[in-house]
């Protein structure tokens, strides 16, 4: 595949986020019924997403993932925001996967059907992700936090992958990406016993970045986001992808997508715009061009 080839889906996606007829306006009116969505920080250029079924401890019913998914697209599509912030209650940030809609699945509905396929809208968001963990991360939503490109936690975070409880396996990342975050041992032990990790065990093990009481973890997370926003949303897009790769390819690989898409960035007038401005000792003042 020739490196344009390579590379076109990205900047397909990069121009999503400076394209004025793209821009979508007024998401935060979306009638959504199990999540909220609202712009914070003094720039009003972060989105929260907050999963909203308290009583079912945020269960992610297909009905909630699908409106995740919408959020998402919306949100990548407007050019007011930079970043987004997922969380959920102080009690839990996802309890799992809604058991009562699996119970009676088969096997034929769930490959026919691609089960959970649309759950993948959040790890596939151009813009970044960040996962607020407050209280439960079990199952699905273990799953969830992982796809995030970063996770916060608040002190009583409890992370589990206790599918093997319920005589299954995880389905949306569970087994890989959880690999890859704390190594083999520590993975297969939460997968095979369905034991719970602290938020200051996730610390440790390099599954979360940073643990805050559970009363500032949001605020936090609204703060990384806002930093995050303040910068080119193409560079920014074009730095995510590459780390990503680091997880999907081989060293060799990863190396040579890093080189291509750093060669990339001076395509971009926000780059000309950066180091401009560093010379000349002032703020730069990015278009997202």
């Amino acid at each position: 595949m020739s490196s344009l080839g390579l590379f076109r889906p990205l900047l397909l996606g990069a121009k999503q986020l400076r394209h004025p007829a793209l821009a979508r306006r007024g998401f935060a009116a979306a009638a959504y019924e199990n999540i909220l969505v609202e712009k914070k920080g003094a720039q009003q250029n972060v989105a929260l997403v907050t999963l909203n079924r308290p009583k079912a401890l945020n269960a992610l019913s297909s009905a909630l993932m699908s409106e995740v998914g919408e959020a998402i697209d919306a949100l990548n599509k407007d050019e007011s925001v930079g970043c987004i912030v997922l969380t959920g209650s102080e009690k839990a940030f996802a309890a799992g996967a809604d058991i009562k809609e699996m119970q009676n699945m088969t096997f034929a509905k769930c490959f026919t059907g691609n089960f959970l396929s649309h759950w993948d809208k959040v790890a596939h968001s151009i813009k970044p992700v960040i996962a607020a963990v407050n209280g439960y991360a079990l199952g699905g939503g273990c799953e969830l936090a992982m796809m995030c490109d970063i996770i916060y936690a608040g002190e009583n975070a409890k992370f589990g992958q206790p599918e093997i409880i319920l005589g299954t396996l995880p389905g949306a990342g569970g087994t890989q990406r959880l690999t890859k975050a704390i190594g083999k041992s520590r993975a297969m032990e939460m997968v095979l016993t369905g034991n719970q990790i602290t938020a200051a065990e996730a610390e440790k093990y390099g599954l979360v970045s940073r643990v805050f009481p559970t009363g500032q973890l949001v605020e936090e997370a609204i703060k990384l986001a806002e930093k995050i926003a303040g910068y080119s949303q193409v560079s920014v897009a074009l730095c995510k992808e590459s780390v990503n790769h680091a997880f999907e390819t081989t060293l060799q690989e990863g190396l040579r997508v890093e080189k291509r898409l750093f060669h990339a960035s001076f395509a971009l007038e926000d780059r000309k715009e950066g180091m401009t401005a560093f010379v000349e000792k002032r703020p730069p003042k990015y278009t997202n061009n």
